[in-house]
């Protein structure tokens, strides 16, 4: 057996050999500590989430409840401590809720169920469309909130183990960005691979891939910290000023809408999503021209006279 390869054995007893393993298995992952060791190991937030589908048919039954499933966009509600994101999945069939609150007895299963009585217990005294939501609601699942800090490194020492996605870099739910920066990592691991011709060529290209995702992603789980806090403040001066910020926010964007100019500077608004350098950072990214840009710049330095 040729003991310079890695192997992964299956549940099932298989041994599988390859030339480089993609450890894309989450937060929880089994390979992170085969790349930085045990001392990496995710955290508790505090805060845990209840997570539970509505069929919208539900909702149009109700006229206060119908502009949730009828407007195509996101509707959510912030408050001490805890807030809740609402929006259509599947076509509109279903409504989905993310209810992020303390966590008291959460577990890091992504299957265990959580009491609805004490969800609503939770937020009770919010707005009268919630409490209709929530009667709706009959069961929920509740999962603890867990973090990690920036790893020192992705790629495993020897060049055939790399991670990606919320293995490497876990993304907290308030920027509901976790999908898409694993995505991202997969788009650009796949295109600097889509030029490998040479074995030797391996370590260098998971290096690249390092370089070119480290920082977006370690900056994108700043913003996702920073929106847990941001969303979570208790009543006082700097909840209030919040809330003018984003009232500001919403008022401009509907000038906007109307053909208006817009009047307000974003930078360091409140609403992240408002601060318009923030959102081309965010939303402007193209994997595949980074990869590309990259290996423009030092494709040529990779040659070698090894082949595969």
């Amino acid at each position: 057996m040729d003991t310079s390869k890695p192997t992964l054995t299956l549940e099932s007893g298989e041994v599988v050999h390859a030339d480089l393993v993609i450890g894309a298995d989450g937060i929880r992952s089994t390979l992170r500590r085969y790349v930085v060791g045990s001392k990496d190991r995710p955290r508790p937030t505090g805060d845990a989430a209840y997570r539970a589908i509505i069929p919208t048919e539900r909702l149009l039954q109700d006229p206060n409840l119908r502009p949730l499933v009828e407007k195509p966009e996101m509707v959510g509600w912030i408050g001490p401590r805890c807030h809740i994101m609402t929006y259509n999945i599947r076509a509109k069939k279903e409504f989905n809720l993310v209810l992020v609150h303390p966590d008291n007895d959460g577990d890091e299963s992504w299957t265990t169920e959580g009491s609805v009585d004490k969800m609503r217990a939770e937020f009770a005294g919010w707005e009268p469309r919630v409490q209709k939501l929530l009667e709706m609601i009959s069961t929920t699942l509740n999962w603890k909130l867990m973090d990690c800090d920036p790893l020192e490194t992705w790629v495993h020492k020897d060049g055939n183990l790399v991670l990606l996605g919320d293995s490497c870099h876990p993304m907290l739910p308030y920027c509901a960005q976790g999908s898409a920066m694993a995505v991202e990592d997969a788009a650009v691991l796949g295109n600097l691979f889509s030029h490998l011709s040479l074995h030797s060529q391996i370590i260098p290209l998971l290096h690249a891939y390092q370089c070119i995702r480290y920082d977006r992603a370690t900056a994108t789980q700043a913003s996702s910290r920073l929106n847990q806090h941001i969303f979570h403040l208790l009543d006082g001066p700097q909840q209030e000023e919040r809330d003018r910020q984003m009232r500001a926010a919403i008022e401009d964007a509907h000038r906007v809408a109307r053909g208006e100019e817009s009047t307000l500077a974003f930078a360091g608004n409140a609403n992240q999503w408002a601060d318009k350098e923030k959102t081309r950072i965010q939303f402007g990214y193209h994997a595949d021209e980074e990869a590309e840009k990259w290996w423009r710049v030092h494709g040529h330095t990779l040659a070698d006279s090894s082949r595969i």
